[in-house]
Order: structure tokens, then sequence, then C-alpha cells
């Protein structure tokens, strides 16, 4: 028997693949402010299935052009002069229900929603698997060749031109990675979720990270960890497996900053 028969074994590397993914992008979130930047990405997700369906596309194909379209429309109108919280909030809500809309049109085609607004990490197949561990290579490719331009832009946006990097560039590549990451992560906690697992275990790293390097390292052990358990919780409570990824993640930040406290004191 291969291992990959067992949905048990193909749940858990879909986590840790997308938990690996999330980490160092979850990291410039933190460090940029961009968590809603993210949400909004996510969110337009749902017209990318929705496009996916309607012309007989890979879903993943159409995740990526939405979620893509989506982050570099907000980039662009953000630098036009335009209010990045209110243009967030507006495109955020308006995409996910466009695509709500957009998949109720859709005829002759089952489609279980709750499955993307919420992940279905147990239903992932090998040809999901090697699409989420492709993706992750991708992006951990991606910000590995950047990261020194990357976290300087960051950091001192300033600095980062006087040095000779274009700080939008590196936005630029910053977003091509969320798109990724969201295309990757629809399978296993869906639209909804993906921002969650994004920032959660990176703010949970940033208590014992004395460096933005273990501090990614930290955030991919925590997501991990949060992956793992919540698959193991979801099947002993029988609870549905995507939300309950981000439960195990929340409380793993809650116990984080209760010993920042007690560590304190």
């Amino acid at each position: 028997m291969n291992l990959l028969d067992s949905f048990l074994t193909r749940a858990a590397l879909a986590g840790l693949g997308v938990a690996v993914a999330a980490a160092p992008l979850g990291c410039f979130v933190v460090w940029r402010r961009m968590a809603y930047f993210g949400d909004a990405t996510a969110h337009a997700a749902i017209l990318g299935v929705a496009l996916a369906l309607a012309f007989d596309l890979p879903i993943f194909a159409g995740v990526l052009f939405i979620a893509l379209t989506m982050a570099m429309s907000v980039t662009f109108l953000a630098n036009r002069g335009q209010s990045m919280d209110t243009l967030l909030g507006v495109m955020a809500h308006s995409a996910l229900a466009f695509g709500l809309v957009a998949v109720s049109f859709l005829e002759g085609i089952r489609i279980d929603l709750m499955a993307y607004l919420f992940g279905d990490i147990l239903a992932v197949g090998k040809t999901d698997l090697a699409v989420i561990w492709g993706g992750t290579l991708l992006v951990l490719a991606l910000i590995g060749w950047r990261w020194s331009a990357l976290l300087t832009a960051t950091l001192n946006p300033d600095l980062a031109q006087a040095s000779g990097i274009d700080p939008k560039r590196e936005q630029f590549v910053l977003t091509i990675a969320l798109a990724l990451v969201v295309a990757v992560a629809i399978k296993v906690v869906g639209v909804l979720l993906i921002a969650a697992l994004l920032l959660i275990p990176a703010a949970t790293a940033r208590h014992f990270a004395i460096t933005p390097e273990r501090m990614a390292l930290l955030a991919a052990g925590i997501g991990g960890a949060a992956a793992l358990g919540g698959l193991r919780a979801a099947y002993v409570f029988d609870t549905p497996t995507g939300p309950t990824i981000v439960c195990v993640a929340a409380i793993l930040f809650a116990a984080a900053n209760l010993l920042q406290v007690l560590r304190a004191r």
C-alpha cells in the first residue's frame, strides 16, 4: 500500500505544505501590517473558483489569476492616492460577493461552496498535493531569492531606495507570493481562513524570535504544529478541519502571550 493512499497522510502533508509556504510570507504581512491586504486577496479567490469552473480550467489557475489581479489592483489604486483601509474593505467584500453571485449562475455544475469557504483538507488528492507542494517550493524560492531586498524595503524603504532597491518592485514580489499562497491554501483552510493561517503563526513566532530568519522558521514550525494538531483534534472531536486548524493556531498564540506575561512578571 502506498503511503499517499491514506487520506490522513495526504491531509497532513497538505497542511504542512501550506504552513511552510505561509510562514515567511506571514512574517512580512506582520512586519508591513498587511493583514487586510491578505484578507482582500483571499476573499477574491472565490471569484477565481467561479471563473475556473465556468471555463473548465484548473481551480489553481483560476484562483491564482484572480488573486494576482486583486492584489495588483489594490496596489495600483493605493499608489493613486486612495485610502488603503477603505480600499481594502470595499474590494475584499465586493470580490467575495461577486464570487458568490457568479457561482450561483453556474448551471449543471455541482459545487460544495462550504469546502471553498472553509477548506476541505480531508479531500486532498495526490494531484492536489503535488500542486500544493509545487506552489510551496515556488513561494520559498521567490522569497529566498528576494529575502535581503524584501527585508530592507520592509524595515527601511528610504535605505532601500538609497541602496538601489525599488520598494515598489519588492511589493510586487510579495504580491505574487501572496497570490500563490492563496491559490495553494484554498483547498486546506478555504478563502475565509487563509489570512488567519498567514497571520497567527507569524504573530506567535514574533514573541520568541531574535532575528527575522528565526521568526520565519519559528512561524513555519508553529504553522505546522497548528495544521497537524488541528487535523488530529478535528478527527477526535468530529469538527470542521479548516476552522479547527485555525483554532489550534489561536490557542498557541494565546499561550505565547500568556507565557510572555508570566516571564515579564
